[in-house]
């Protein structure tokens, strides 16, 4: 449809139709019987049969049978045949699921990801949904917070860059296209920033510091096209995110030129009257219109309040067109118009669903993303040619759920466990596979809320059996020549409503780890989680250490592939390790304090703890390999760059190794004094350089005066005189560096 088309139409729709077009409902109150319906899930939430009958969008259901039929059954009820909308939350997969989105962060590979979210909106999309909820955008620094899964990291330049590439992979260049679904960015703003890491708690942020780290990857997502972003559940510096007009409306619709539909989370506009923010439903509908809230996602707020709001105060009608109008751009945009089912399509569904190339790209993507943490030379493992027995020993040896808790419309049993893929390479008559323990102890009582899939870790084992379990792992370790020991967290120990004040592998299985490593010190340790843990007696007693993450559909086969060498592992953290909770939240960017800790020095009054060192377990940007890289030192073009002008930097990386790797170069800035305290050091730019034995390549990193820019206390983006450091290593801790200089005139720093 044109623009004059829409606008035609919306002229010509009653107030109820409108209100229905801002309102999302679950896919559950559209079964066949609506009685039913009507009085239990949209009973619950005082939802009409009129309201019912109109609400624009549908969350959480899927599958192109039956999206079809409700698409059906819902245009013969429109009075202008407006198509519904189906959204749902497709985080990192749809049937084939892909590393969890931190896991897609450690690879930092944005193309990678870009083919991941395109292999995930072509089976959404044949199985009839139009919109994701993906990617979340939120910078994350605290480990505690369960959602740093579904985040790429603590990095506002990595966070962008995969953005940008998840964002063209779900939409590509044009949403309309076949298999193309809409993406929206998540959650604005500073959600990952929640006091304590408890999820849903109080955000108390500078400005200065939202705009600075928080905000870039929002603007990165908005500049590639997002068609949607969502609110958060949170309170920022008081005031509920969903209702937040300077926020909203300000800063994501005029600042950062936001035009797409901006939908709630959800119940979210309902909760800005728990927050003691909104004093009912009204005033929470008046604020989000003001806010610019278009969708309002499973609250009775906009149903149930709208109407009486435009007729107490009609000068709101004005607000809700223009809400209706983005939904119906959007709406046309995906050209539900011409084709209200757009890709959904059975038959398609069976062929494109798991195929056999998107199993292959998520094998691939799983690999890439796993970080070598800790090697004494146990690793590759030789593939059983030397005759070694190996003992695969633990609760992720035989277990599918390498999925997260956000792989909703995923099914572990498409998965391939470790066990599985190491029967297809290891010889039977070397290996052994035991469980060793269950996956949680005690731990498992803190899961009792999450109904049916948690069933799993509430199983009941006795203490005879968790004896025996135990004793028969101590034997099998005792009598092999390596250990493979599959550790982890249970997929529902991160997420949403997970937050954690201890960040441990469950100590049940700790205390596994402790009784094999009294009789076998050649422990491999595979670790299977979905944020950063506290590995000190991990990485102080295990030989080696393999950060798997959750892994998705083909986990057991990319471990595999890692373990054995055929693929050298290149991944690198997106998310500092912690020495203990007791740091978090800890990242490698952090302002310069008055008195910093110097190595070295024993002074008292530092900027330190007593009890334990300042720096993370494991950095930022760390990651070992199956060989060893050089780099040199860094060389610059010019000592000095002036505004319109450049710098480039060089090193040459050789592999001085025995084995084809990857090695991950980063290019990190510091600006050593400007009229705010700058980060450390931050990451500019990255690059991923494969190498045969004994090869070398020159290469070389574009330094420009907008590459120095930042936001000043004044909140403008600008670069001021000065001098700068680079750095080119391997890590965030690298320290191989040089200097420069650049220079303005008085008209340039005005």
């Amino acid at each position: 449809m044109t623009q004059k088309e829409l606008e035609q139409l919306l002229g010509d729709m009653t107030l109820p139709e409108k209100i229905g077009q801002m309102t999302q409902l679950m896919g559950n109150f559209y079964e066949d019987d609506s009685s039913s319906v009507l009085t239990g899930p949209a009973g619950d939430l005082n939802i009409s049969k009129e309201q019912l009958t109109y609400a624009g969008s549908v969350l959480s259901g899927y599958g192109a049978g039956e999206l079809i039929r409700m698409q059906d059954a819902y245009l013969k009820s429109q009075p202008h045949r407006i198509p519904m909308l189906f959204m749902r939350d497709i985080i990192h997969g749809m049937k084939t699921i892909f590393p969890i989105p931190l896991a897609q962060g450690a690879s930092f590979d944005p193309e990678l990801t870009e083919k991941c979210a395109e292999a995930t909106a072509k089976e959404a999309a044949v199985s009839g949904l139009h919109v994701t909820f993906a990617p979340m955008t939120d910078l994350v620094r605290d480990a505690r917070w369960g959602r740093v899964m579904e985040s790429t990291g603590e990095d506002p330049y990595l966070n962008s860059r995969m953005t940008e590439a998840a964002v063209r992979g779900f939409q590509g260049k044009d949403v309309k296209e076949p298999y193309r679904i809409a993406a929206c960015l998540k959650h604005f703003a500073g959600y990952g920033a929640a006091t304590a890491g408890r999820d849903y708690n109080a955000v108390e942020m500078g400005e200065h510091t939202l705009r600075e780290y928080y905000l870039p990857s929002f603007q990165a997502g908005i500049d590639t096209g997002a068609k949607l972003v969502m609110t958060a559940f949170h309170t920022i510096d008081g005031v509920p995110c969903s209702v937040n007009r300077h926020l909203m409306k300000e800063i994501l619709r005029d600042e950062m030129g936001f035009e797409g539909v901006l939908i709630s989370d959800f119940g979210a506009l309902g909760e800005t009257v728990t927050h003691g923010y909104c004093a009912d439903g009204t005033d929470a509908a008046r604020k989000s219109l003001e806010a610019g809230v278009d969708i309002d996602m499973m609250s009775s707020v906009y149903p149930g309040s709208l109407r009486y709001l435009v007729k107490e105060e009609p000068e709101y009608m004005e607000m809700i067109d223009a809400c209706v109008m983005r939904i119906l751009q959007l709406k046309n945009a995906l050209g539900l118009f011409e084709n209200p089912y757009k890709d959904a399509d059975p038959e398609e569904e069976k062929k494109i669903i798991l195929c056999p190339s998107h199993r292959e790209l998520a094998r691939k993507a799983s690999s890439a993303s796993f970080v070598l943490l800790k090697n004494d030379g146990l690793l590759p493992l030789s593939e059983g040619k030397d005759g070694k027995k190996i003992a695969f020993i633990g609760p992720y040896v035989y277990s599918r759920q390498l999925n997260s808790s956000w792989a909703f419309t995923g099914d572990s049993r498409d998965c391939v466990s470790l066990k599985e893929a190491a029967e297809e390479i290891f010889p039977g008559e070397q290996t052994v596979y035991l469980q060793g323990c269950p996956m949680l102890g005690a731990e498992a009582a803190f899961l009792s809320g999450f109904g049916e899939e948690a069933k799993g870790a509430l199983l009941t084992v006795t203490e005879e059996e968790k004896r025996n379990m135990l004793q028969n792992a101590v034997l099998a370790a005792k009598q092999a020549d390596i250990v493979v020991l599959a550790l982890g967290e249970h997929f529902l120990q991160s997420g949403e409503a997970t937050s954690r004040a201890m960040i441990e592998i469950p100590e049940i299985q700790m205390e596994m780890f402790r009784e094999i490593r009294r009789v076998n010190n050649r422990i491999v340790v595979i670790l299977f989680n979905g944020r950063p843990l506290d590995l000190r007696e991990i990485s102080r007693e295990a030989g080696a250490i393999l950060e798997v993450w959750l892994p998705g559909t083909e986990g057991g086969h990319a471990v595999v592939d890692v373990l054995t060498g055929r693929v050298n592992p290149s991944g690198r953290l997106p998310m500092s390790f912690p020495y203990c909770v007791g740091q978090v939240p800890v990242f490698y960017n952090e302002l310069r304090t008055g008195r910093p800790k110097i190595p070295g020095q024993s002074e008292r009054f530092q900027s330190k703890y007593l009890d334990i060192p300042n720096e993370p377990l494991y950095p930022f940007g760390f990651g070992l390999s199956y060989t060893e890289f050089q780099i040199s030192p860094v060389e610059l073009s010019s000592q000095s760059m002036t505004p319109g002008g450049s710098i480039e930097a060089r090193v040459t990386v050789k592999n001085i190794g025995h084995t084809e790797g990857t090695e991950t170069l980063q290019m990190y800035l510091g600006d050593l004094s400007a009229s705010v305290a700058r980060p450390v050091k931050e990451l500019k730019g990255f690059r991923k350089v494969t190498l045969s034995p004994g090869e070398s390549r020159e290469e070389e990193f574009q330094i420009s005066e907008e590459t120095l820019r930042f936001v000043r206390a004044d909140g403008r983006f600008v670069s001021e005189p000065g001098t700068f450091r680079i750095w080119i290593g391997n890590s965030s801790q690298t320290e191989n560096c040089a200097e420069f200089e650049l220079r303005m005139n008085c008209r340039e720093l005005c």
